[in-house]
């Protein structure tokens, strides 16, 4: 049998952007023929970029994306190309469209529309019905869409089994989350391994809006072996060899086939639409060396994918530069070094907003970082501010002692001097909360939440700080100060003030919330975990009475399986009776 040459166009698309998009689509068409690739395959939704949620509802949008995909079908010339886009018939539907030789032989439906998480596709689409398998020279390959190939007993089976499917292609957007690209491979190895078939599986690469794509395409052989892998977090057209003599040794050797086909009965199994192979078998190039690049460390893949959704956020919305309040504290630092990586240090300004209770190691910590990452620097203090508002107030506050209002006070004064620098200079505002803090409503609204991007949000504080010992590992001097790394963190918003005043230890605090926010356990069992009860309690009270501030909190980068937002999506209001009594203060104003 002969060879076909498989390319994988790992690109980062741009929800809207139909004219971006196809540009890449064409350059990675014209690439391929340079490098004599039989079928290129392209990500889920390609041509719209995904996801592209209520654009979908607009007709002119949807007219645009079927004159894009024309584009592509008519640049296909020479080969054979499969492309993720938006068709239109009674309904629209989540499509791939095969194009050959500049001309459309095939349009497949995806079948299985997620609709957990972060995906809501049953808002958009109807569901797909059929098979489309194609006949390519003598390889017989099926086409699936993303999360068609997550079902054991899905297209890529009956592809695979009523069609005789020798290579099953998967287009794909798969979301990344920490541990996530190690899962689906595992899965996508399993499925290739049960349905005795090659499989081809691209998928996107880039940020868009909360979401992050990892990229990480990969070729499976029929034994569930790796035969190429590209890397992560960047794009990358990956070229591999194929050949399906393989798969039918495989076969050979699996009776239970043979058992699964007369279930169905002859009148199900499904005809291929046979393609010219646009090449003579005399004529294939010389084999070329399959890349496979390894899986990146924990640290290193979160990391990489932080700066990704950053970057990608920042440019994607028409920016050039940002603007951080740096503080001397690890959130801040762990953020400027975050965008010094995505955007180049010269568009990253820090600035240092010092009050009546900032430490002198605080600013000369701000200072340090700033100097050794080679950000611009400026230090205005907010103190003039804060006095000509307490004296605004004195009267009103007449009797009343010092709390809370004070110190929320000072963060909102700086978010103001933040935003000004924003509207004069267009520079976006990146905050720097965590996720530990997000949680429990340990942030001012209107304050530290201002901005255009939360870059950490979905970062719990003891990974924030492992994340910036990774990163003080790259060189031999350090960017990020060790006293940033060792003193007790702290708001600086009162006298003498540390996170302990207001949050149990954060050893205690990230396992509770990972429990509760992530997995959503009970009480009893996080108790069980070892945990006092009256902290729990405590903890869960913080993270039910401060949804109000989330709900009107930035977009930010998701790393884990359930971040805040699209992932994880409580009322504001629901009677809490089970974990305290009902209070008059139900909210945390803080």
């Amino acid at each position: 049998m002969s060879r076909i040459r498989l390319g994988l166009a790992q690109i980062n698309a741009t929800v809207g952007d139909l004219a971006g998009n196809v540009g890449k689509i064409l350059d990675n068409i014209e690439e391929a023929r340079r490098q004599a690739v039989d079928l290129l395959i392209f990500p889920e939704l390609a041509v719209t970029g995904y996801p592209p949620e209520d654009l979908l509802l607009k007709p002119g949008f949807l007219k645009d994306n079927l004159d894009a995909v024309s584009k592509v079908v008519r640049s296909s010339e020479g080969l054979t190309v499969c492309v993720g886009f938006v068709d239109q018939q009674d309904d629209i539907y989540n499509a791939a469209a095969i194009c050959h030789d500049g001309k459309l032989v095939g349009i497949y439906h995806k079948q299985y529309l997620p609709n957990y998480g972060v995906f809501d596709e049953n808002r958009y689409f109807q569901q797909g019905e059929g098979e489309k398998i194609f006949t390519l020279g003598d390889l017989t390959f099926g086409v699936s869409i993303c999360e068609d190939i997550w079902y054991p007993g899905g297209p890529a089976h009956r592809q695979a089994l009523l069609g005789n499917a020798e290579l099953i292609v998967n287009l794909s957007a798969s979301p990344y989350h920490y541990g996530k690209i190690q899962s689906r491979e595992r899965m996508l190895r399993t499925r290739a391994e049960d349905n005795a078939t090659l499989l081809a599986y691209v998928n996107l690469v880039g940020g868009q809006d909360e979401l992050i794509f990892d990229g990480t395409s990969v070729v499976i052989d029929a034994t569930g072996e790796i035969l190429a892998r590209a890397s992560s977090f960047e794009e990358k057209l990956l070229v591999v060899d194929v050949q399906g003599a393989n798969v039918f040794r495989r076969r050979l050797h699996d009776p239970r086939r043979r058992k699964d086909k007369r279930h169905f009965g002859k009148e199900q199994h499904y005809r291929p639409v046979e393609l010219k192979l646009l090449r003579e078998s005399c004529q294939d190039p010389a084999p070329v060396a399959a890349e496979c690049q390894k899986w990146l460390e924990p640290l290193p893949e979160l990391y990489r994918a932080l700066v990704t959704g950053l970057r990608d956020y920042v440019l994607k919305n028409g920016f050039r530069k940002v603007v951080i309040g740096l503080s001397g504290g690890v959130d801040s630092a762990l953020t400027a070094v975050l965008a010094a990586d995505a955007l180049g240090p010269e568009n990253v300004t820090a600035v240092y907003m010092p009050s009546r209770y900032s430490a002198e190691i605080s600013e000369n910590d701000a200072r340090e970082l700033a100097k050794k990452l080679g950000l611009p620097y400026l230090e205005l203090s907010i103190e003039p501010t804060f006095k000509a508002f307490r004296s605004t107030l004195a009267e009103v506050f007449a009797g009343t002692g010092t709390d809370v209002t004070e110190e929320n006070l000072q963060a909102r004064i700086r978010a103001t001097l933040l935003m000004a620098l924003s509207n004069k200079f267009g520079w976006m505002v990146v905050t720097t909360g965590n996720k530990s803090e997000m949680s429990v409503g340990y942030c001012t609204l209107y304050g530290d939440m201002v901005g255009g991007f939360a870059a950490i949000k979905d970062v719990p504080k003891k990974l924030v700080y492992a994340l910036c010992h990774y990163r003080n590992s790259w060189d031999s001097h350090p960017v990020i100060p060790e006293r940033i790394l060792t003193r007790p963190p702290s708001a600086e918003l009162a006298p003498n003030q540390q996170d302990t005043d207001s949050l149990p230890p954060y050893e205690l605090l990230d396992p509770i919330l990972k429990a509760y926010v992530e997995e959503d356990r009970p009480i009893e069992y996080i108790v069980e975990l070892g945990y006092p009860r009256e902290l729990v309690q405590k903890i869960i009270r913080m993270v039910d009475r401060n949804e109000y501030k989330r709900r009107q909190g930035l977009p930010g980068c998701r790393i884990t399986p359930r971040a805040f937002g699209k992932d994880r999506r409580m009322p504001i209001t629901y009677r809490r009776s089970k974990v305290e009594p009902r209070t008059s203060n139900c909210c945390d104003l803080s």
